[in-house]
């Protein structure tokens, strides 16, 4: 399933005959489906309607509004770094066939944002993923990553590096943070490729300080171990790190980034490393059966996602700062029993709120809030601990740089009016 917020939660399904218990069972099945499909529905038009938001979530917009919004990429995009007289994109320009064209152009300007020789296009982050670990264990010779359990490539791509691949993984850490440099020259057996998300979504959004990313590499080296960085969202690092991307992007073999994740791009990923390796990664792409015919609305949405996001990615992550504070601070005042902000000071431009009060209640809570005043501060809720404790991850993105502390304040109260309500069945 997909939640609204964009990201995949990597559930399967089963199926089987139609008749008997089972028919019964699929009649119940069908009604749960129209139910959770009604709902959904209802999320969406909520969302949609609100007029104050801390961001957008992907997908709650409409198809004609996305057209529009590529077709003025098209008109008014800007294309910084580029050549004036060879703008990457615009409505004159001729639609790609395999590959070349917008997404060529697309591939060079992100290997020149992170300092990399070459890039190459995937329409999957999980691709671009399993192709670069698999053309690292060839290199090296041994199939072991060393990969945090919290890691993407643990929770949401379905084991595919051990499926399709036939890799192992080690654990440097258990621990909900990213893994130090004691932990990788502790790991007991040899491993090929250390694989770092950076930050880690699972765990809260969380980097480790610049000294010890530099630490943990070093400590990699040591260890005749490649380096690959899960950059789905290393675009919104640098203020944490206090380095630009090329330095950041340095310290690794290749780094994978997201087109969708932080620059709302439509969907895609690019690997980024040396020349040879990028060229194997194409091969395998082929194989892998993301060849595509036609990538251009993908290709488009993210150059102007580059233009016109990443250069604001810096003043989320401040504002972020400031919107977790004011949470904080009111959820205390209103005398919640328990709450955490995580990490209390975020590291980027997203981070994690934890309540005392079952999911369901509060997304019921956070729809009627949506509805009746038109203002979303939070979306879906899970519970990934005891029962009871909810968790949600908030984005602060450009939407949230009109809200002030007082703002946050004022729509937590009345957020947690409708919680209580729905509580004590006032609701």
């Amino acid at each position: 399933m997909k939640d609204e917020a964009g990201e995949a939660d990597e559930t399967g399904g089963t199926c089987g005959g139609a008749d008997g218990a089972d028919g019964a069972s699929a009649a119940a099945d069908d009604t749960a489906a129209d139910t959770e499909a009604a709902a959904r529905a209802r999320r969406l038009a909520a969302w949609h309607g609100s007029e104050r938001t801390l961001a957008h979530g992907p997908a709650e917009g409409r198809i004609a509004e996305r057209l529009a919004a590529l077709t003025a990429a098209l008109t008014t995009g800007t294309t910084t770094g580029t050549t004036a007289d060879a703008p990457p994109y615009g409505g004159d320009g001729w639609v790609d066939v395999y590959g070349d064209g917008i997404v060529e152009e697309l591939e060079r300007r992100v290997a020149g944002l992170l300092g990399m020789e070459a890039a190459a296009f995937f329409p999957t982050g999980t691709m671009a993923q399993q192709i670069a670990l698999r053309c690292w264990a060839g290199r090296t010779g041994d199939p072991v990553v060393a990969v945090h359990p919290l890691a993407h490539l643990e929770v949401h791509e379905r084991d595919a590096y051990v499926t399709v691949s036939g890799l192992r993984a080690v654990r440097p850490t258990g621990e909900p943070r990213p893994p130090t440099a004691e932990e990788i020259r502790g790991v007991d057996e040899p491993f090929g490729t250390l694989a770092l998300e950076l930050p880690l979504r699972d765990a809260g959004f969380v980097l480790p300080a610049w000294e010890e990313l530099v630490e943990v590499v070093e400590a990699a080296r040591e260890r005749d171990a490649v380096v690959h960085f899960d950059g789905a969202r290393l675009w919104e690092c640098t203020v944490h790190f206090g380095r630009e991307l090329p330095e950041i992007a340095a310290l690794a073999d290749s780094v994978y980034v997201s087109f969708y994740k932080s620059l709302g791009g439509i969907s895609g990923a690019a690997l980024a490393g040396p020349e040879t390796l990028v060229a194997e990664a194409r091969a395998w792409r082929h194989r892998y059966g993301g060849q595509l015919f036609q990538q251009w609305p993908a290709a488009l949405a993210a150059l102007d996602g580059l233009d016109r996001e990443l250069p604001r990615l810096p003043s989320y992550v401040a504002h972020a700062r400031v919107v977790a504070e004011a949470l904080r601070k009111a959820f205390t005042a209103a005398g919640v029993g328990w709450s955490r902000v995580h990490p209390e000071v975020p590291h980027t431009h997203q981070f994690q709120v934890w309540l005392p009060y079952p999911a369901a209640v509060l997304d019921e809570a956070g729809v009627r809030l949506a509805e009746e005043t038109r203002t979303t501060l939070f979306r879906r809720w899970r519970e990934p601990g005891p029962p009871g404790l909810a968790m949600t991850e908030v984005t602060v993105a450009s939407p949230a740089l009109e809200w002030t502390a007082d703002d946050v304040t004022a729509a937590v109260d009345a957020f947690l009016t409708r919680v209580r309500g729905l509580t004590t069945g006032d609701g």
